[in-house]
């Protein structure tokens, strides 16, 4: 196996996909371990890119923000307008090789500060409108389509990457609402958890 970036100190779209794989190998590491390999990358290479990616951020001297999203991923495939209650912002919008439907949009705010980052649908199709919990796998619905699809009222996560939602739908078509808590990792389903009672 290839160690990320070649080994040339270089950080691109590779190595920021590693970065998004580590924050969901807590919840789903049989399916990060498949896409690793997809990738072409060892466990090693996957923690070194996420310190890399961390040092990056906190640096006080490099780019930050959307400026080093762009250094990053690139010129982003997608820049839009977004008005946000009296601010109007940018969408900005780049592909990801793993998840071919999906891109990763971060929202930037007038100054250049990033309100939100996060896997979203691409163009093209999207997976059939859930019908019940059972229909919620894992990598195959962003946070957006769970909140259309069922009665949702979001809940703090452990994480600023980790949004959580509490829904309401039945565990299988036909069948009793119950109550669920659906944890997402970048914005991208990971599991869901059906709970009794009241949070």
């Amino acid at each position: 196996m290839c160690a990320a970036g070649g080994g040339n100190g270089s950080f691109g779209a590779l190595e920021f996909q590693l970065v998004l794989l580590r924050r969901m190998a807590d919840f789903q590491p049989g399916m990060v371990e498949e896409a690793r390999r997809e990738l072409g990358v060892d466990a090693g290479a996957m923690r070194e890119a996420n310190r890399r990616w961390q040092a990056r951020v906190r640096s006080g001297r490099g780019r930050r923000g959307a400026g080093l999203l762009r250094s990053v991923l690139g010129v982003p495939e997608v820049v839009e307008r977004r008005v946000v209650g009296d601010l109007e912002c940018e969408a900005l919008r780049w592909p990801v090789v793993l998840w071919p439907a999906l891109r990763f949009e971060a929202v930037v705010a007038p100054g250049g500060a990033l309100w939100n980052e996060w896997l979203v649908r691409g163009p093209g199709g999207a997976p059939p409108v859930p019908v019940a919990l059972d229909a919620l796998r894992p990598w195959e619905y962003t946070v957006e389509e769970v909140a259309r699809a069922f009665p949702a009222r979001p809940m703090e996560g452990s994480a600023p990457t980790r949004p959580r939602l509490r829904v309401a739908a039945p565990e299988c078509e036909g069948g009793p609402v119950r109550e669920a808590v659906a944890e997402f990792t970048w914005g991208l389903l990971q599991e869901v958890t059906v709970v009794e009672g009241r949070e």
